[in-house]
């Protein structure tokens, strides 16, 4: 893959005004994104704690339980060291569309009554390895899509998306599975992801992503050695991806900390994402998320330390509410990854991005469910949260680590 001797230029100033969500939705081609990924988000949920629900009523594990709701992401970071170059081929909305059609008969293929435990895993990280690489080429599209200047609102929806369709997910299965098994639910999620993929197919034109080479292996490692080359990118990786991860694996835990109940908590961390994107992401400027970033980032882990003590369920909640708001971190953080970083490895870099927070949501659910396997989960939530605390202090971005440039 050559690199391009050509830098991005210094960025400027940031921006006083944020572009308006409704301005963004009166995008044909954005909207389309945007209503595919409401879609397949609402599948994953569902699937997700559908498979849950299966896996702790077969085994009991809050390991095995934990995994199978964010097991696969653990493939995602296989997609990122492998084929993320796809992200920035030429047809990425072909690609997008057959990586969809992928992740729906792996659904399907979840509502087989009967499947044994283990092909349930496997395709739960075969689903991850193809999600990735969905994941990256949408990515790379919304950058086609939208101006620069509206990334982080249309990033700020999207993640708002994310939380609205948490909730109503995490509710509607609870309800579903008072009516349908579990295999039923999986059939529901896979006629959702089958939908995504035809509002995709009738909203979003072709674009080319000037790629000059044929995406491979070669590509993607030679793009992923410049995107780790430089401390300040590797610094803003790191403060995407650990402490998030670390308390999705405290979240992992809710079914095995309160069965009854983590369906609450669950909603309650998404409510907490929802109103954090709103107000970081549409609210503020860019000058006002940068600065709130580290804060966020420890509101993020401090509030699950309260799991120590096992306080009442209501303060549990409240707690659980104000973490999730720390999520919101993760915009001002994605700006300044998508300033350093050419448009002709957009798809990609916002690829690895997003695989490596997901596979890091798999290895905190694997830490906090493993842990969970010798001390109670309210004391492994903590700990865990403790560890997140202690990595976003150690990890705080320095403005002498400089600004990088990934060339692609």
């Amino acid at each position: 893959m050559p690199s391009h001797r050509s830098t991005t230029s210094p960025a400027p100033p940031p921006a006083t005004v944020t572009t308006g969500y409704r301005a963004l939705l009166r995008n044909k081609e954005f909207s389309g994104l945007y209503i595919s990924f409401t879609l397949t988000v609402t599948a994953s949920t569902l699937s997700g704690f559908a498979l849950g629900t299966l896996v702790n009523h077969r085994t009991g594990s809050p390991f095995l339980t934990a995994v199978s709701m964010y097991g696969a992401t653990f493939a995602t970071v296989l997609g990122a060291l492998t084929l993320m170059s796809v992200a920035d081929g030429k047809r990425p909305r072909r690609t997008l569309l057959l990586l969809q059609l992928v992740s729906l008969v792996g659904v399907a293929a979840q509502a087989v009554p009967g499947l044994p435990l283990a092909a349930r895993f496997a395709l739960l990280l075969t689903l991850g390895f193809f999600q990735s690489l969905g994941t990256g080429t949408r990515l790379g599209l919304l950058a086609e899509v939208v101006p620069s200047s509206a990334y982080a609102p249309a990033r700020s929806l999207m993640n708002i998306t994310s939380g609205c369709t948490a909730i109503a997910g995490y509710a509607a299965g609870a309800v579903l599975l008072r009516h349908l098994s579990p295999y039923g639910v999986f059939v529901v999620a896979a006629a959702l992801t089958a939908l995504g993929a035809a509002v995709v197919a009738a909203t979003v034109r072709e674009h080319s992503i000037r790629l000059t080479r044929r995406p491979g292996l070669r590509r993607t490692w030679t793009a992923n050695a410049e995107l780790f080359a430089h401390p300040g990118r590797r610094t803003l990786l790191l403060n995407l991806w650990v402490p998030n991860g670390l308390i999705v694996g405290c979240e992992a835990l809710f079914l095995s900390y309160d069965p009854g109940r983590a369906g609450t908590l669950l909603a309650a961390a998404s409510a907490g994402m929802l109103l954090g994107d709103l107000t970081v992401g549409r609210l503020l400027t860019a000058d006002r998320r940068r600065r709130l970033a580290f804060a966020l980032r420890l509101l993020l882990a401090t509030p699950f330390l309260l799991f120590a003590v096992h306080p009442p369920v209501p303060v549990v909640a409240v707690a659980v509410f104000l973490a999730g708001f720390g999520f919101a971190a993760t915009l001002p953080l994605q700006e300044q990854l998508l300033e350093q970083t050419p448009e002709a490895v957009r798809g990609q870099v916002q690829g690895v991005e997003s695989a490596g927070r997901m596979t890091w949501q798999g290895i905190g659910a694997a830490i906090a469910g493993g842990l969970a396997q010798y001390v109670a989960p309210g004391t492994a939530i903590a700990v865990v949260a403790g560890v997140s605390v202690a990595v976003t202090l150690l990890c705080r971005p320095s403005s002498r680590t400089g600004r990088g440039v990934v060339q692609g």
